[in-house]
């Protein structure tokens, strides 16, 4: 490049003009000096000149050329750099942005987002109604007087409770069982279906109202639960679970929801149901089926652990065996339900019986019918195929806890607290 001397082959960099004059001044010669007999060579690209005054404004000019180049090259990377730089700090920006949004998205999906919890929502749904006439202002007034009493106490309302479902289904298999080979089913439980007021959220509260309606009949948990004799309402499990994070209960959880369930419309899954039922000393524990058993995204290893669950202790001859084991919460992203029991089919297939919070009363009503038939039982039923999320979660109870034997379940649950299917 022109950064080396034309004379004697130095590195000069940007300093070329200086280090030629310094150095090689004396083969330019003086201005108008020489005769027209000699010709002299310009070191730079070989052009003859017959007056050294004329060879010296030509190098000049080639010196010229070169710092002009130098700095030209120097701005471009200059500007090269900078807008680089400008790049890199617009795609921060950007990333920034993004992750914020996400962030915000994922704070309104688990109800994180400081909009109210189920007071707000129940009463800002039933003014809607109002402001749509579809509720007179009487009714708004009572069933807001209701409400308020009822968190007052810290009880559900009832108002979303189906009892005798289980009754009902026992019948209905003793009369009808022509493709059956065995059916097992859960004892006694009461099915709850998300309200106004927690409408897309409460599914994982309901569940766990469905399973301690459950546990409420079985005098095996009297003990655990003498303090509890009706049935807590959405924003009393919020509390009964910030208390059983209090004692030590799964910190990570904890800190995931800030330490604070109450007031917020904050999803709940299988680690808050397993805190809070072993905070009352019920002996519980977390199924994790991490990844499809079957082809095809099926999970046949946790419809196989749940007949196991079943029939265990349950062997008799019986073809309906309605057994005393409580209901199983099963989870999976997004979604809870109530596994109420299983049908084996004479062909070996298994069939998952499930109360979902997400049916209305009337439609668990039906039923209560003494006419039912298949078609009435459709939503409950789940085979193998109709279960491919690609993980689920199941909690189930067996039992009571000593004092001891909790304390050393809240220390193990500030670790692991499931089991995983391999």
């Amino acid at each position: 490049g022109l950064s080396e001397c034309p004379f004697c082959g130095e590195a000069a960099g940007r300093e070329l003009e200086a280090h030629v004059r310094a150095r090689h001044g004396h083969l330019l010669g003086a201005p108008g000096t020489g005769n027209g007999d000699q010709l002299y060579e310009c070191p730079m690209c070989s052009l003859t000149c017959t007056n050294i005054q004329i060879l010296q404004e030509h190098v000049d000019l080639h010196l010229e050329e070169h710092n002009v180049s130098e700095d030209g090259n120097i701005r471009d990377l200059e500007l090269a750099q900078r807008l680089q730089s400008e790049e890199d700090e617009w795609q921060r920006s950007e990333e920034e942005k993004r992750e914020q949004e996400e962030f915000k998205k994922l704070q309104r999906q688990y109800g994180l987002d400081n909009s109210g919890g189920y007071k707000q929502q129940f009463l800002k749904n039933m003014e809607r109604e109002v402001n749509r006439g579809r509720m007179q202002p009487f009714e708004y007034h009572k069933r807001k007087a209701d409400m308020m009493e009822c968190l007052a106490f810290g009880i559900d309302d009832g108002k979303t409770k189906t009892s005798g479902i289980i009754e009902a289904l026992c019948k209905y298999y003793q009369s009808e069982n022509k493709d059956m080979r065995r059916v097992w089913l859960s004892a006694g439980v009461d099915h709850f279906h998300s309200s106004v007021g927690d409408r897309g959220w409460g599914c994982g509260y309901r569940n766990f109202q469905m399973l301690l309606s459950s546990l409420l009949q079985n005098s095996l948990y009297n003990d655990c639960l003498r303090g509890t004799t009706l049935i807590p309402s959405i924003p009393k499990i919020q509390s009964m679970i910030e208390d059983a994070w209090k004692e030590g209960f799964d910190p990570q959880g904890a800190s995931h929801f800030n330490n604070k369930l109450r007031g917020s419309k904050a999803w709940i899954g299988a680690c808050e149901i397993y805190s809070l039922l072993t905070s009352l000393r019920i002996k519980c524990q977390i199924i994790d089926f991490h990844k499809p058993t079957g082809p095809g995204s099926i999970h046949p290893r946790l419809f196989e652990w749940v007949l196991r669950y079943y029939s265990a202790d349950n062997e008799g001859g019986a073809k309906v065996v309605c057994t005393s084991k409580p209901p199983i919460y099963l989870q999976h992203q997004g979604h809870s339900r109530t596994v109420i029991g299983i049908e084996e089919k004479k062909n070996k297939t298994l069939c998952l019986l499930l109360f979902d919070p997400g049916w209305s009363s009337q439609e668990m009503q039906k039923l209560l019918k003494q006419n039912n038939d298949a078609t009435s039982l459709k939503p409950l039923r789940k085979f193998v195929g109709s279960l491919k999320e690609k993980q689920y979660q199941i909690v189930a109870v067996d039992g009571v806890l000593s004092l001891e034997e909790k304390a050393a379940r809240c220390c193990a649950s500030q670790v692991l607290t499931s089991e995983k299917i391999p």
